[in-house]
């Protein structure tokens, strides 16, 4: 993957621009030393508690210190496609991380900034939004965070395009593999 990616990178002005937003199975380490290496960015959703700071504690020890740092308002949906809102209670910390035990001696450590947002009460309809987010980018104030948690609810947008290409529009039954084949 990151063979293809370099070469598409590489034609690219300002890689600087290309932002990388996964979900949980994007938590690659490697990910985002690649990401680093060739002057992209990513925001990623985490699900591995890594180890922070000299590694005698986690990311989560450290974020569990950080009082929130403000609230804020998103339009989401309940289980039954109705319309809800959800507060979020922001917080923030730039942090040392370092690569997975087994690979320390490959990867260097990394600072990234570490965004939790979680949903203040439980819903009745729907799961309770609790993001960690992690990222490389910039992230210095309130409304840094609310413009990248912005960019990750984005992300959803993009997958329900995915679907609809992929069955609704069978793209990939019609295999449209080269530039003749897409302009007929």
């Amino acid at each position: 993957m990151v063979g293809k990616s370099e070469a598409v990178y590489a034609t690219l002005d300002h890689p600087g621009r290309c932002i990388h937003i996964g979900d949980r199975e994007s938590d690659i380490y490697e990910l985002f030393c690649a990401a680093q290496e060739i002057g992209t960015h990513f925001l990623i959703r985490t699900c591995v508690d890594r180890l922070a700071g000299d590694g005698d504690h986690t990311i989560a020890d450290e974020m569990d210190e950080v009082a929130v740092k403000g609230l804020h308002r998103i339009e989401v949906r309940d289980s039954n496609g109705d319309p809800d809102q959800a507060v979020l209670e922001i917080r923030y910390r730039k942090i040392r991380v370092l690569p997975p035990i087994g690979k320390q001696k490959r990867y260097p450590a990394l600072t990234l900034t570490v965004i939790h947002a979680e949903e203040r009460g439980t819903p009745k309809n729907r799961k309770k939004i609790d993001w960690k987010l992690i990222t490389d980018l910039p992230v210095g104030s309130r409304t840094d965070v609310i413009e990248k948690l912005e960019w990750y609810g984005l992300r959803w947008k993009i997958e329900v395009f995915h679907k609809i290409l992929k069955s609704g529009c069978k793209a990939e039954e019609s295999k449209l593999r080269t530039a003749q084949r897409l302009t007929n």
